[in-house]
């Protein structure tokens, strides 16, 4: 795999030596059973790309739905120099989800995840945001990041009855999200 990647790179112009790569994992997805990968990797002094992946195929006991596949890459410029104290980053994201069945009575940013509790949710997001992160080096190879995000994120859902059976109540309904799209603690491996 990592020759590939070195294949790949210098077929575009980069270098791939030491200190130019990063695989992470965010343990506060780990916390949630959701599967999740990241790769960094240098683009300049002061400039890194984020590409993480998350996904979530689990159904819990009573039919409880948290599922959900996205997608967020992350542009990132360094105070100091790639890998080591603040950065903040500009990011994209966008996924697919089916939700339902939890007792989640609480309001955040405009939506009411109370809904969870009595419907079914199932659709599509795409978003954008900006984020401030902070890594400490641990020793050559490992290193931990902790980030935090604001941005935008517009979605279309289809609204089941309940979490277990449901006929459709609404298709198609768009939904605005203002808010967190983005926190992170990580823990890094650099080659």
């Amino acid at each position: 795999m990592k020759r590939l990647l070195t294949i790949l790179l210098c077929c575009i112009g980069m270098s791939v030596s030491a200190q130019n790569w990063m695989l992470k994992t965010n343990l506060l997805h780990d916390l949630t059973t959701t599967i999740n990968f990241g790769v960094e990797a240098r683009l300049s002094q002061k400039w890194t790309l984020d590409v993480s992946a998350n996904w979530n195929p689990w159904d819990f006991s009573d039919n409880k739905k948290w599922k959900q596949l996205s997608f967020q890459p992350e542009a990132r410029y360094w105070l100091c120099e790639a890998f080591n104290g603040h950065f903040l980053g500009a990011h994209l994201l966008g996924g697919i989800y089916n939700m339902g069945n939890w007792n989640t009575d609480f309001k955040l940013f405009g939506t009411d995840f109370g809904e969870l509790q009595d419907y079914r949710f199932e659709g599509w997001m795409l978003g954008v945001g900006v984020a401030y992160g902070y890594q400490w080096l641990l020793s050559k190879h490992w290193s931990v990041e902790a980030e935090i995000g604001i941005g935008y994120v517009y979605s279309r859902y289809d609204k089941y009855e309940c979490p277990y059976c449901g006929d459709l109540l609404e298709e198609n309904k768009p939904h605005n999200y203002f808010g967190p799209t983005k926190v992170a603690v990580n823990l890094i491996y650099v080659f």
